[in-house]
């Protein structure tokens, strides 16, 4: 059986701790206890969370586990000798030590990110950079695996890194049994991009939200401004002034992101061939997705598949 200590600062945000529902129904679905889960802080007790709730903790004893996670606050403060020298501690006794989203700021105060990739909460991410100038941030990641040191953005991010240690330690499996019992529709991939092209486009009514996910599960087809004005009940021409007002863009420039970003999950969580991804996707060839994906992104699809796959085996 593997133990995870689980480190909370005062201040944490409570969505933190649905990581540990990972690790709880990891043990549901092998039907044996794989993991122990013990909750710490430096002084042991009720820790108060930035809702005013609090969890009950164990003060820092011996740091052998297997795993130590750290979990931030809501505000980003210099952390303790304590603190610090447990982290370090941590580091050297365990296989693994992680973060979830601001608590890579305990792991770059320690030291441990210095010339490591990491990420963090994209709020906090330039932050981080500049305070810790040898840790190399990258801002858009979901989690990254560097070694034996495991950073993740923040939020529900902390639950996919949970997925990955899981997947690491007992198979695909168990991964996908855990997520089916959270109700997840998928394990994202460390690689995948915090940001969302449906969560930018934030369409204020039900008419043009309707095109917008019509345009999502039907991105093989043409998409024309018909064709999206047919799915909001609206003519063509109200339809193409209610988008932009709306999204801010037009609705081509919004069909070409949602093809983008589905483009780049394929790339970056299945095996498919480029010419199947970009079919699948509305490119209708490899070459025009690659020209968008240079655009786009800077890179063509296969850099973009070689770095997710780097991320999520901690290369």
């Amino acid at each position: 059986m593997q133990r995870i200590g689980f480190v909370l600062v005062p201040g944490f945000q409570l969505m933190y701790l649905a990581a540990i529902s990972v690790f709880e129904f990891a043990n549901v679905s092998a039907g044996e206890n794989v993991y122990q889960i013990d909750v710490l802080s430096e002084e042991g007790g009720a820790v108060r969370s930035s809702h005013g709730l609090t969890a009950d903790t164990k003060a820092f004893e011996d740091p052998n586990f297997d795993t130590v996670i750290f979990g931030g606050g809501m505000q980003i403060t210099e952390s303790s000798s304590r603190m610090i020298d447990f982290a370090r501690r941590a580091s050297l006794a365990s296989r693994r030590t992680a973060s979830i989203c601001t608590g890579a700021f305990v792991l770059a105060q320690a030291g441990l990110l210095d010339g490591k990739r990491a990420t963090t909460h994209w709020l906090s991410a330039r932050e981080l950079q500049e305070r810790y100038p040898k840790v190399k941030m990258e801002e858009d990641r979901i989690f990254i695996i560097d070694g034996d040191i495991w950073t993740s953005a923040g939020m529900s991010a902390g639950i996919d890194l949970a997925l990955g240690m899981v997947e690491k330690d007992y198979g695909s499996e168990l991964a996908r049994s855990v997520a089916q019992k959270l109700v997840l529709y998928h394990r994202r991939a460390g690689g995948q991009s915090q940001h969302s092209e449906l969560l930018k486009m934030d369409a204020k009514s039900d008419r043009i939200q309707s095109a917008l996910d019509y345009a999502r599960k039907n991105l093989k087809s043409a998409l024309s401004v018909e064709e999206l004005a047919d799915a909001a009940h609206l003519s063509p021409r109200q339809f193409s002034r209610a988008f932009r007002s709306e999204t801010g863009q037009s609705p081509a420039k919004a069909v070409e992101h949602l093809r983008l970003e589905t483009a780049r999950l394929m790339m970056e969580q299945s095996r498919h061939p480029i010419e199947y991804i970009a079919a699948e996707t509305g490119f209708a060839d490899r070459e025009r997705m690659r020209r968008a994906f240079l655009r786009a992104f800077g890179q063509p699809p296969q850099a973009i598949r070689r770095s997710a796959r780097a991320v999520d085996e901690g290369e």
